[in-house]
């Protein structure tokens, strides 16, 4: 028997919160600080619980190494702790508008290697809905954790975040292929993951540089999992064209660098594929990044705040403010960022955006098995040398131009070939190499919003 819906936001609201009433979003704040489970905080899900500002940090040059201004946007304070909540909420919201679909309809299901599936129990736990998370069995304790604690349960899949491939092909035989029980976030797939950061986060990224160098974004850089949060670098592109797209993959796991197919250790990218919702024409550079310099740049800057002070001269308070802000995937993104602005010769007045996902708190096991690794916890030279390594000594090496040599029509082959295995027509995924598709489907927000005020007055 179905329940009433949970009313969310629109996607102009999470673009822009200070568009709702003014009594509901004192109650969401307030929500957000008294009970993490009140379903007020839907109304939470936006990059700017500061009011009107993003929460974005610029990177000290001692530390980056470039003249470039590198800003991090961060997603640690969406409720559930990381942004990916916002495209997990914005798919169920659009199974509601468009689909009918009503809470005790359906179980929720969530594909993920971590952050979305955390998001997706949250979205159904505060809308009322059974969920499950398929993920890989070898992600960090902190993420099943937190998807208990939202009551979800796990179906979890052999291998790590490079055996993703087995979640995905879990979630099609086991529930796509029960339309009539299961409605599933299908993140690498739909739609309404790639509207979200297109409309929400693009915007996002673009506020976070206006008052910082000559206010542009020369680039903007993420490592894609679904590939989800690319799209908002399609939202920069609008505004101003000659920006690049950066994408990054692990070294260890090189898909769509050589066809790479190893394990690596940065949870929530490198899903050895080309998803589905990845726009590959619009993408200018893909990069490599060492896994473990990701995991050693992420404790340099956890516990080494006043190696990072005595030592390479960042600000002690700056330095110290680092802490709790980034996990590998982060560091990962900051490499990139640092690549790219050595890779394209970029100065002061020009700015780098990229993404910091969620937060350290989902990494603590991934420090002590670095130790473990390492044979205790790092001393102090040896964070000097691992924030040089990372950040400082970030190479030029493992770059290809995408806009050369038909590699964009390589990547496109191989979304093709992956996506046509899931039921997919060629001819579909053939219109992805236009961009016209790309923007008629983001242009649904304005059919879409006007349905979710709908629910919401009714």
């Amino acid at each position: 028997m179905n329940r009433p819906i949970i009313p969310g936001p629109t996607y102009a609201e999470m673009r822009n919160p200070l568009l709702l009433p003014g009594a509901l979003r004192r109650e969401a704040l307030a929500a957000a600080q008294e009970n993490e489970l009140d379903p007020r905080n839907l109304f939470n899900i936006n990059w700017k619980n500061t009011e009107d500002r993003v929460e974005a940090i610029t990177l000290p040059r001692q530390l980056t190494g470039v003249e470039a201004n590198i800003i991090v946007l961060s997603g640690r304070n969406f409720p559930s702790g990381s942004m990916k909540v916002g495209p997990a909420y914005a798919t169920l919201a659009e199974n509601e508008t468009l689909n009918h679909l009503r809470p005790g309809d359906k179980t929720v299901i969530g594909p993920s290697t971590g952050n979305f599936g955390i998001g997706t129990a949250y979205v159904s736990a505060l809308k009322g809905y059974e969920a499950i998370v398929v993920m890989p069995d070898n992600m960090s304790s902190e993420r099943y954790e937190r998807i208990r604690r939202y009551e979800a349960d796990l179906d979890l899949t052999p291998g790590t975040e490079s055996d993703v491939i087995l979640t995905l092909e879990r979630t099609h035989d086991e529930y796509i292929s029960q339309p009539e029980k299961y409605v599933v976030l299908a993140q690498f797939e739909l739609l309404p993951n790639y509207r979200f950061h297109r409309h929400v986060t693009g915007d996002a990224v673009v506020q976070a540089a206006r008052d910082t160098g000559n206010g542009k974004v020369a680039a903007f850089v993420s490592a894609p999992g679904s590939a989800g949060t690319l799209a908002a670098g399609d939202y920069v592109k609008s505004l101003w064209p000659e920006s690049k797209i950066v994408v990054l993959e692990p070294r260890q796991c090189s898909t769509l660098f050589n066809g790479g197919q190893g394990q690596h250790r940065i949870e929530g990218i490198g899903d050895k594929m080309v998803t589905l919702i990845h726009n590959v024409f619009n993408s200018d550079l893909l990069m490599l990044i060492n896994d473990e310099e990701t995991v050693q740049g992420m404790e340099a800057i956890e516990s080494g705040a006043h190696v990072l002070a005595d030592r390479l001269g960042v600000d002690r308070e700056l330095a110290a403010s680092l802490q709790g802000k980034f996990g590998p995937s982060c560091i990962c993104n900051i490499i990139g960022a640092i690549k790219t602005a050595k890779y394209l010769g970029l100065g002061p007045d020009d700015n780098i955006v990229t993404i910091a996902t969620d937060s350290y708190d989902r990494y603590p096991s991934v420090s002590r098995n670095l130790y473990e690794r390492n044979g205790g916890r790092p001393n102090d030279d040896q964070l000097e040398m691992w924030a040089k390594s990372a950040f400082l000594g970030a190479s030029l090496g493992e770059i290809i131009d995408l806009n050369r040599n038909n590699e964009h029509q390589r990547l496109q082959q191989m979304k093709e070939d992956l996506w046509t295995r899931f039921g997919y027509e060629a001819s579909h995924i053939r219109r992805m190499a236009g961009q016209d598709f790309w923007d008629e489907e983001y242009a649904k927000i304005r059919e879409i919003d006007p349905l979710i005020e709908e629910l919401r007055e009714g």
